[in-house]
């Protein structure tokens, strides 16, 4: 099996049991509890079933872990000193991996059918399957300060996919924590997300903020946002686990030039149309135009750069509330004057009821 997975491209493959799940569920009941999960309902459904695979499938007997490096070139970050440039984190400069992933899984699947008989379930990100703990426990590495989890050989850049099997299949060893006192990752966090070493509050988390949350981005979080505009990598790219990884050798998640350092006046130009060209095939596709913009003009308010006001000002009045209360806001940010006449222009007529809070709340 271990010689079909690296056909397929996996560069790690190790066994976990279904069972154990007294920790996971703890875990999990104590993040929700917490309400860390912000407006992520779909992780509260059945936490039960999410934290024990028997629970979604009451037939499984072994949870064969995939693990897929897309370790990304040195110069990945090179856009966060660029004002005019946005960032968007690595895994989703190209080909949306669920669709690179799932069809080996399936194809390793079939193997081992055809090869051991059984029967089969494949999981990547798309169903209640608590992939790190379950890669922890198979030994693909450990889940990290930042509760990502991080591999010896790796680093921090592995996707997970996972195989459910009726066969019984001896498991591996679990990998133990290498982390030491090493809070390289929490210090790194720019909003601040983790209350404590293996601990996070998605609700501060730059990628759920730029990919989960539909909303507008609660003000006081929008400077540490910085110019990311879809995802986050910093306490990842943060981990000293990271020397001994290596650039991932799949081309089809291979960044993309024009995603490595987008220009961020074009990109707030994008109508829903021109979003999806762009972006066809990506991750970033699923967040649809009106969130992406508004991650664009956040970034734009962070740049400092004057000469972006041009692209903030033709977002004033776009079809999308939550798109025209983020230009207004990077008005405020770029141009005090010019968004305090603007408001009080706009409060004196007939004001937009769905920004007028943008509009009332002193940009920071």
């Amino acid at each position: 099996m271990l010689a079909r997975a690296a056909e397929l491209g996996f560069d790690d493959c190790r066994i976990a049991r279904p069972g154990d799940a007294a920790l996971r569920a703890t875990r999990l009941e104590a993040f929700l509890d917490a309400g860390r999960h912000g407006t992520m309902d779909w992780l509260a459904e059945a936490p039960e079933r999410r934290a024990d695979p028997r629970r979604l499938w009451p037939d499984v007997a072994s949870v064969i872990m995939l693990g897929l490096n897309y370790g990304p070139a040195p110069d990945a970050w090179a856009a966060r000193d660029d004002a005019g440039a946005g960032l968007i984190s690595v895994y989703a400069r190209n080909r949306d991996y669920h669709d690179v992933i799932k069809g080996r899984l399936k194809m390793l699947g079939q193997s081992l059918v055809a090869r051991a008989g059984g029967e089969i379930k494949v999981f990547v990100d798309t169903a209640p399957v608590m992939e790190k703990p379950l890669a922890a426990e198979a030994g693909l590495g450990w889940q990290g300060k930042h509760t990502n989890l991080v591999s010896r050989r790796f680093g921090s850049w592995l996707f997970l996919g996972a195989v459910f099997t009726t066969l019984d299949i001896a498991p591996d060893a679990p990998e133990r924590d290498h982390c030491g006192s090493c809070r390289a990752c929490l210090d790194a966090c720019p909003t601040a997300a983790f209350p404590a070493p293996y601990q996070i509050d998605a609700r501060r988390c730059v990628s759920y903020l730029t990919i989960e949350h539909k909303g507008p981005i609660p003000v006081d979080l929008r400077p540490g946002i910085g110019n990311r505009i879809y995802g986050c990598d910093d306490c990842l790219a943060a981990c000293p686990w990271n020397k001994f990884a290596e650039a991932g050798r799949e081309t089809k998640l291979a960044a993309r030039d024009d995603l490595a350092a987008p220009r961020l006046a074009d990109l707030a130009a994008l109508d829903d149309a021109g979003f999806r060209a762009l972006f066809s095939g990506s991750p970033i596709k699923r967040i649809g135009r009106d969130r992406f913009v508004r991650n664009v003009l956040v970034a734009i308010g962070n740049s400092g750069d004057e000469a972006l006001l041009p692209a903030v000002t033709a977002r004033l009045d776009d079809g999308a509330p939550v798109v025209r209360g983020a230009a207004a806001w990077a008005l405020g940010r770029l141009a005090p004057e010019t968004f305090a006449a603007e408001r009080d222009r706009r409060l004196a007529g007939e004001a937009d009821p769905e920004t007028r809070t943008e509009w009332l709340t002193p940009p920071r």
